[in-house]
């Protein structure tokens, strides 16, 4: 393939994300977001210490020595979220959508040294959409954000059984808040903060084989701070009132968490392979949100909510049964903890220690290798028992989430 084709068929395929993509919260903890290949999505997304397609580039870059020629990927993921918050035997649910987050990964191998890679995906998302009428509406009625990160990475082979990558990651962020205002005795009014911004940060690989049946991999995902200007704008405001909810602009920042993955494969049970993997996620960088107004709002220009998240951990285990040398069969199951405290628990991001059941196949005809894999994720049970949000409008009660995912990805080798 000449170097000016392989340029055309990238911007198309970049055009082709930005147009079409949408991105939700998911299976990471927080609003991270992994349903980034189906192939690792099969395998619960212990897919650090062995790829074989171009999703090495957001797993571990390392692995991208391990494909040869050039190859692109398509991807996405179809996802079904339900919610359910009960207290007092009210029952509400937010609205039914679905999300689907795509990806596009391009790699490829110069000599036996050197290899490079193209990923573009979302690595945090959130998507969250409660009734207008709900009890918690003074809090959230709809929470959104979208991430776009562009990631060159390059793989270097030091010896035959060591190799090294590094890359960079330039990170595109929209955002939206909304919440109704309680102006009793008038009927609520609504709120909207909506913004984006840019931040830059890197990502590291290795990946040691010390045995021809063992590979240990880890990778490491640096914090990115993302500085957000946007805009407050209110509706349903009674003219009485309205001089004290001007539409004005304001800005906010977050530092989306760092993330480390290490993983051990094993393929000495030919045709069962097996691979264990640990994640790491720095939520604790997420203290507070803290919008900042050019104008006052119902009489202050700030608005600070702490949220004091901690660092969490997963463990996953994945495994492919090679049936032959056209078909493979996927499973795998991941278990995470959430990086939110009960003291400042809420609705718009309603996180608990989540399982991940997952099935999938790889199936290889000549140059294509397609990929499908279903997860579901089951959160457990939540209930909050806190001050966050107005009196008698705190929302207090049990939550329930859990989704349903169908992962697709499409690799051609050239």
């Amino acid at each position: 393939m000449s170097k000016r084709v392989l340029q055309k068929i990238i911007i198309v395929l970049l055009f082709v994300f930005f147009t079409f993509n949408n991105a939700p919260y998911t299976y990471g903890s927080g609003f991270a977001i992994f349903t980034q290949s189906a192939s690792s999505l099969g395998q619960g997304a212990a897919t650090i210490a062995h790829s074989d397609d171009p999703s090495a580039v957001f797993f571990n870059p390392a692995l991208i020595n391990k494909l040869d020629g050039t190859q692109i990927q398509l991807g996405t993921t179809l996802i079904f979220p339900t919610r359910k918050f009960t207290s007092d035997g009210s029952t509400f649910k937010t609205k039914s959508d679905v999300f689907y987050p795509s990806t596009i990964f391009i790699t490829h191998k110069f000599n036996d040294k050197i290899s490079a890679g193209l990923g573009v995906f979302n690595p945090f998302g959130l998507g969250t959409k409660w009734p207008d009428d709900w009890e918690g509406r003074y809090i959230t009625t709809n929470a959104e954000m979208q991430t776009y990160n562009i990631n060159p990475a390059v793989s270097y082979q030091i010896t035959p059984d060591i190799a090294i990558a590094g890359g960079v990651n330039f990170l595109f962020l929209d955002a939206k808040l909304e919440n109704k205002i309680n102006l009793d005795p008038f009927s609520d009014g609504g709120q909207k903060f909506k913004g984006d911004g840019t931040g830059v940060g890197y990502n590291l690989g290795i990946l040691v084989e010390p045995h021809k049946d063992v590979s240990i991999g880890v990778s490491y995902r640096s914090e990115i701070k993302v500085d957000i200007d946007g805009r407050a704008t209110h509706k349903n405001i009674p003219d009485p009132l309205s001089p004290w909810f001007p539409d004005t602009n304001g800005s906010t920042k977050i530092i989306l968490p760092a993330q480390a993955h290490a993983g051990v494969f094993y393929k000495g049970f030919d045709p069962l392979m097996l691979e264990v993997a640990l994640r790491w996620e720095g939520w604790s960088s997420y203290d507070r949100l803290r919008i900042e107004l050019d104008q006052p709002v119902a009489g202050s220009t700030v608005s600070d909510t702490p949220k004091n998240w901690k660092d969490t951990y997963s463990v996953s285990i994945g495994g492919k049964y090679q049936l032959n040398k056209t078909v493979a069969l996927l499973a795998g199951y991941l278990y995470s903890g959430n990086p939110v405290p009960d003291n400042t628990f809420e609705p718009s991001v309603p996180d608990a220690n989540t399982h991940l059941f997952t099935l999938g196949t790889s199936i290889i005809q000549k140059n294509f290798k397609i990929d499908l894999a279903y997860g579901y994720q089951k959160l457990e049970d939540r209930k909050k028992n806190n001050s966050v949000g107005l009196p008698a409008f705190t929302a207090n009660g049990k939550y329930k989430s859990d989704l349903h995912m169908i992962g697709l990805s499409l690799t051609y080798k050239f």
